[in-house]
């Protein structure tokens, strides 16, 4: 722990600012969203199907403006979407835990999706500028910050949340304000060079946009990345419930699920840093992603195990099938997207040519975030199925499967050299 904070004390003010920013931010939204479903249909007694409206909302605000966010970062100025995104949300929650009628539910709801369509491509695009040559290591850095505030959040809220749900609100919302404060005193400003965002001020946003739709080595990296982001997301879908189909929903079915998280978060705060200078003194970054999602996919051969061993009624034998296998399972996971991860963050610089490098990262969000819904619907429906007809081996072959075949798509890109720079492309300095 003590090299992690010397490896961060070593980047300038900003980026490690940044840092802590994210931990921050993590840290309000996942100390109130776990428990915003329970509280909505519980204390407010509302039916599942505006319950999952108000979700609905929140999402699709969220993944349908990363690429508004990012435009607008690059426009106006990292620090000013990232101060409003944190205002934004810091409203947004204070509302969700004072209002009971469905319209203020449903604003509130989409303010905080909106929040985070507008800092999150700031923070990423922000962070690239000031770390230049040390970008994998920094993204490295950020995703341990990053884990950090999902792992604590989640604890904090259940405490918070044993009191009063607004509690948990008033307080996430104050954690937000206090965060807009320091950093519009301690941030300092940055835009790209002042030259080129003055040519990309006079091009017009939808010549910005047709010129980005048309890079097309970006566009099928964005893609090929999609499978990271489903295989990723099961450690909050097909694990949880594999564990408590096995486990029941008892204290059991509850301390296996925790464990789950406890795995993935604890494990790249340890790992990350490790994993990725091993990564980046061994090979080329799409060769790294190649072998991320490689690690992603082989993530549910426990699971695929676990099928052939017959389930035991009771006993130790039965808690051991339940929770071992998708602990091992979300171990992988880690392992893979502590490998992919930098070198993701630092590819979509890359490809973007070091220009409209915020917009390139709300595009590859929406691109992502689509993919997550659509991933998910289909898991869901594959679980489904995979139940009905007695085949409990069918989900994990499928992401076995598409990890594989992610994987295949990155190596293909790396060959053919699509995931280098553009050759006319040269690194544009951030500028105060």
């Amino acid at each position: 722990m003590k090299g992690l904070f010397t490896q961060v004390r070593s980047y300038e003010r900003s980026v490690q600012l940044l840092m802590v920013n994210q931990f921050t931010i993590n840290l309000g939204f996942y100390m109130l969203m776990p428990y915003l479903a329970a509280h909505l249909s519980g204390t407010l007694g509302l039916a599942g199907w505006i319950v999952g409206l108000v979700l609905g909302v929140r999402n699709f605000s969220q993944q349908g403006m990363f690429l508004v966010g990012g435009t607008l970062a690059d426009r106006i100025g990292y620090k000013p979407m990232i101060v409003a995104g944190c205002v934004l949300r810091t409203l947004g929650f204070a509302t969700l835990g004072l209002v009971d009628s469905l319209p203020a539910l449903l604003a509130a709801s989409a303010a905080t999706g909106l929040a985070g369509a507008l800092f999150n491509p700031a923070v990423r695009a922000y962070l690239a500028a000031d770390a230049g040559e040390r970008r994998v290591e920094a993204f490295a850095l950020f995703n341990v910050f990053y884990q950090a505030g999902i792992l604590l959040g989640p604890l904090v809220g259940m405490v918070l949340t044993g009191v009063d749900f607004r509690v948990t609100c008033l307080t996430a919302a104050g954690i937000f304000a206090l965060l807009s404060a320091v950093q519009i005193r301690a941030l300092p400003s940055r835009r790209a060079d002042d030259s080129q965002s003055e040519k990309d001020d006079r091009e017009g946003v939808l010549a910005q946009w047709r010129g980005i739709l048309a890079n097309r080595p970006f566009l099928l990296f964005s893609v090929a990345m999609i499978g990271s982001y489903v295989l990723s997301f099961q450690v909050y879908l097909a694990l949880p419930l594999e564990v408590r189909r096995l486990g029941g929903d008892g204290e059991f079915g509850t301390a296996a699920v925790a464990v789950l998280f406890a795995v993935s978060g604890l494990s790249t705060i340890v790992g990350q840093t490790r994993v990725t200078a091993w990564c980046g003194a061994r090979y080329a970054p799409g060769q790294a992603l190649t072998r991320g999602l490689a690690c992603m996919g082989l993530a549910f051969l426990p699971l695929l195990a676990a099928t052939a061993v017959p389930v035991p009624e009771s006993g130790v034998g039965l808690w051991l099938l339940a929770a071992v296998p998708p602990a091992l399972a979300a171990l992988l996971l880690a392992l893979g997207t502590m490998i992919a991860y930098p070198f993701e963050m630092d590819t979509i610089v890359r490809l973007s040519g070091d220009r409209l490098v915020a917009t390139h990262y709300g595009l590859y969000n929406t691109i992502c975030g689509i993919g997550i819904t659509v991933g998910n619907l289909c898991m869901g429906a594959a679980l489904d199925a995979a139940r009905a007809a007695g085949m409990p081996a069918l989900p994990w072959i499928t992401l076995c499967a598409l990890g594989l075949a992610c994987a295949v798509a990155l190596h293909g890109l790396h060959r053919t050299g699509r995931l280098t720079a553009p050759p006319a492309s040269e690194p544009l300095p951030a500028t105060v």
